[in-house]
């Protein structure tokens, strides 16, 4: 049932289901303020032409960058459902982690056979989702809270398997050629990616679901007014969050050969700082997909040519931790001066009749 807005104009407010009318055009899409990040991009590739041409001007390093950035880049897209929906998943790198050794060590340990040591493990993770979900739509608790337990559980779960810390290979070829293949130069996985990406953006922009979902961490009280069942797009946000942390955690071990339980930790960082440096650019001020796929390959090619450079181990940890600072102070700004908080889903507003004129 749609919502009129209590004025003398009898003309009804858009439903949350409905595409807007109204379409960008070229001029608008390629404002700097909206793609700032393939500029700075741009940027990068151009001083490091200069500075180190003989190792950053090379096709090794282009294949590298999208080899290496592709997992991240999968589980980013969960990430941004969740976020989407008003929720924090704090458990991708442990889900990641359980994936990457329950599927090496039911093919390594228990010789099953490749796809139906990833049937097992998907459901595995789709439960972690799941549990994920009933804990913050049914019993009530924080989804930074609830997903903070569930890592340290999944973790903790993840060490007992493998003896604290030991290291599972033996996989068959056919587990390997999941991400060797180089189609035309291009790595599999950067493939991968991309399907993935098209898939999560037309759910999320084109979809009745995506908007619901994006209505709901907008604002949960005005959108449950409007209709939407947010509990529900809380719980798939969180359920898509640990599916995709789970196919991650399947590709990356196929791309190593071997499974660590500390091999999704390093993702926790580079994830966050993406997604929200995402915001800031295609879509400026909401959870969108090629905000995030761009933010990770600007911060990709960031590091890359500082590596080449000479640059020390730690030059990873200090660009991610200062992009995230910037991304989320630059978010923090704007909705201070706006007074939304669209992008810090943990706190919760008032519903208001501005608040559901603006959504519907």
């Amino acid at each position: 049932m749609s919502i009129q807005e209590e004025s003398s104009s009898p003309e009804k407010v858009k439903r949350i289901d409905e595409p807007s009318s109204i379409r960008p055009t070229l001029t608008h899409r390629m404002q700097f303020g909206r793609l700032s990040g393939l500029y700075v991009l741009a940027l990068f590739i151009l001083v490091y032409a200069f500075w180190i041409p003989q190792t950053f001007l090379s096709v090794s390093t282009l294949q590298s960058i999208m080899d290496d950035q592709a997992v991240t880049g999968i589980v980013a897209l969960g990430v941004v459902f969740a976020l989407a929906a008003g929720a924090f998943d704090l458990s991708f790198a442990a889900v990641m982690t359980m994936a990457s050794v329950i599927c090496g060590g039911l093919m390594a340990v228990w010789h099953l056979g490749t796809a139906l040591a990833i049937v097992i493990t998907l459901a595995a993770g789709l439960t972690v989702g799941i549990m994920n979900g009933l804990l913050v739509v049914k019993v009530g608790i924080s989804s930074v809270i609830a997903t903070l337990g569930m890592s340290s559980l999944v973790q903790a779960v993840v060490d007992r398997v493998t003896n604290d810390g030991q290291y599972i290979t033996g996989f068959p070829k056919s587990f390997d050629d999941l991400t060797t293949p180089r189609p035309l130069g291009i790595p599999i996985l950067a493939i991968y990616l991309l399907v993935l990406a098209f898939i999560a953006w037309y759910l999320l922009e084109h979809s009745p679901f995506g908007r619901r979902l994006q209505a709901t961490g907008a604002g949960a009280d005005a959108a449950r007014l409007a209709g939407v069942n947010t509990d529900r797009m809380v719980f798939l946000g969180l359920v898509a969050s640990a599916t995709m942390a789970t196919i991650a955690g399947i590709l990356i071990t196929s791309q190593i050969a071997s499974v660590s339980p500390t091999i999704g930790s390093g993702y926790l960082l580079p994830v966050f700082a993406a997604v929200f440096l995402g915001t800031t650019q295609v879509k400026v001020g909401r959870f969108n997909i090629w905000g995030t796929i761009l933010a990770i390959f600007l911060l990709a090619t960031g590091v890359k040519g500082l590596q080449l450079a000479g640059g020390q181990g730690w030059i990873t940890d200090a660009f991610n931790g200062a992009a995230l600072l910037l991304a989320v102070g630059v978010a923090a700004l704007g909705q201070r001066r706006s007074g939304s908080s669209r992008l810090l889903p943990a706190r919760k507003r008032r519903s208001s009749r501005s608040d559901r004129s603006t959504l519907l």
